[in-house]
């Protein structure tokens, strides 16, 4: 068996990864779309985290839709239409919604706000489901992951810029103590954000993005790599992906992951303010620094995509981190924010490094490690108070960086001709980030959103969990990441 791609793509992935910058763009958006729709709309915690709940759960409801019209159709809908049209169609349903944000404002109604993010949420399901399988797909799959993560990097650009250019559309206009935002303000940089997404999807309809590439033949061959070179392969076909352990136990381990990724930073514009005594449009640069803690992360961790030799891949490991974090710093510095604040957060930095270099490459001892730290991190922004637990609670980021990738391939591993089902079972899953935001934002109304942090370690406890009990389904399977990664040092 072998892959489509002997060398990566760089045209097609560059084109590729557009998508993957507007999911982050969006997403840490409603950050500080949360706040704002809070004191709008007077919303207690709880309902103001509706915003990721209506979006995330979107991602869900996405999924089963696209299973039904396969059904219906007896064929899968992707495979029927094609990935760069599947992508195309996508970002209609997305700048759809957008589109619902103008008599939203109009009207200043909550509901059709929440409305026209959901229609967002459900194109970028149906974009999620191409894309990932595409990523791996535009190369040699012993990369595939490592491309994963380089997207993600891109994802997380989207993340650390979208909150400052959506609080500068929103708050822009605010001059000395006004820091006050109408709803009218809204809904002009959402207009733009739907032109941008007509612009991408003509953009890739005329791309070389492949329509019809080889995901199978990569499924086959990432099986392959991610099994167990040094004994048999013991795989038994089962009757649905949902007969994996592996899977079903990774299904809950995404939705938790997502769900406390997206809480720790929904919640902490509120934290801030009330905690810290900061006014909304000034927690806009501490929210990107928390999405920027993921692109440092995930740039460190995409380093393996380029087929460095084994000492400039080290020197390089080293530097990527900072770089990301530089990005930070600059388009903070064009925001006009003071930088005085962030750059303790290079010493932080260090322990994401220490972190990669003792995980070795293997995922599953990855997300064993990172969650720990996730487990400390929040432990001591739950026991700490100022600016010390508000870094606390930013570095999660750091440690939620690579856990999408680990996650995902470790469930999927061993599924064979399943892999596509359990896929979408698994972005089925992302609805985890609206549901475990509600969850803390309830909790957070009936005690505290510094004690509602607790959702967190509970995430990442089982987290932890899963990386040591997936390690021995699969190894009973004759699959061995550990054995695998240390061969190749």
């Amino acid at each position: 068996m072998s892959n489509e791609f002997q060398s990566t793509r760089w045209g097609q992935f560059v084109s590729l990864i557009t998508v993957f910058f507007f999911w982050g763009f969006v997403a840490a958006s409603n950050d500080i779309l949360i706040p704002v729709f809070k004191e709008a709309f007077h919303l207690s915690q709880g309902q103001s985290q509706l915003v990721s709940v209506a979006f995330y759960v979107a991602y869900t409801v996405g999924s089963i839709i696209y299973m039904i019209i396969s059904l219906m159709i007896g064929k899968d809908l992707i495979n029927k239409i094609g990935y760069k049209n599947s992508l195309f169609i996508g970002l209609l349903i997305s700048a759809l919604g957008t589109i619902l944000f103008y008599p939203a404002a109009n009207s200043e109604s909550f509901p059709l706000m929440l409305s026209g993010l959901f229609i967002v949420g459900l194109g970028f399901s149906l974009q999620q489901t191409v894309a990932n399988p595409l990523a791996i797909a535009m190369g040699p799959v012993s990369t595939g992951s490592q491309r994963l993560t380089l997207a993600g990097g891109i994802n997380n650009f989207g993340t650390t810029i979208g909150p400052l250019i959506v609080s500068f559309a929103i708050f822009g206009s605010a001059t000395g103590t006004n820091t006050h935002a109408s709803i009218e303000s809204v809904k002009v940089p959402y207009l733009c954000l739907g032109l941008a997404f007509l612009l991408v999807a003509v953009f890739l309809k005329f791309s070389k993005v492949p329509n019809k590439p080889k995901i199978e033949e990569a499924i086959d061959e990432m099986e392959e790599i991610g099994g167990n070179s040094g004994s048999e392969h013991h795989h038994v076909s089962r009757k649905s992906a949902l007969y994996y352990p592996q899977l079903v136990l990774g299904m809950i381990a995404i939705f938790i992951y997502v769900g406390v990724e997206v809480s720790t930073a929904s919640n902490l514009p509120a934290y801030m303010e009330k905690g810290l005594g900061l006014a909304v449009k000034d927690v806009a640069p501490y929210v990107s620094l928390y999405w920027a803690s993921l692109m440092i992360g995930r740039w460190s961790g995409a380093v393996e995509a380029f087929n460095l030799s084994k000492s400039t891949e080290k020197i390089v490991k080293l530097i990527a981190p900072y770089l990301a974090f530089c990005v930070f710093l600059i388009v903070n510095k064009i925001a006009g924010h003071d930088l005085g604040p962030f750059y303790i957060y290079a010493v932080i930095i260090l322990v994401l490094i220490a972190a990669d270099y003792l995980s070795k490459g293997s995922p599953v001892r990855m997300l064993l490690i990172f969650s720990l730290l996730g487990i400390t991190a929040t432990g001591i922004g739950m026991a700490t108070s100022g600016m010390v637990s508000v870094y606390a609670f930013t570095s999660v980021g750091l440690f939620c960086s690579t856990l999408w990738p680990c996650i995902f391939a470790l469930a999927i591993a061993g599924l064979g001709k399943h892999t596509s089902q359990g896929s979408s079972f698994l972005i089925m899953m992302i609805m985890g980030g609206g549901i475990v935001s509600w969850i803390q934002g309830m909790i957070a109304d009936a005690t505290t959103i510094h004690l509602s942090y607790i959702v967190g370690i509970i995430c990442f406890a089982y987290l932890a969990f899963y990386a040591w009990k997936v390690k021995g389904i699969l190894k009973s399977q004759g699959i061995d990441f550990d054995q695998k990664v240390s061969g190749e040092h």
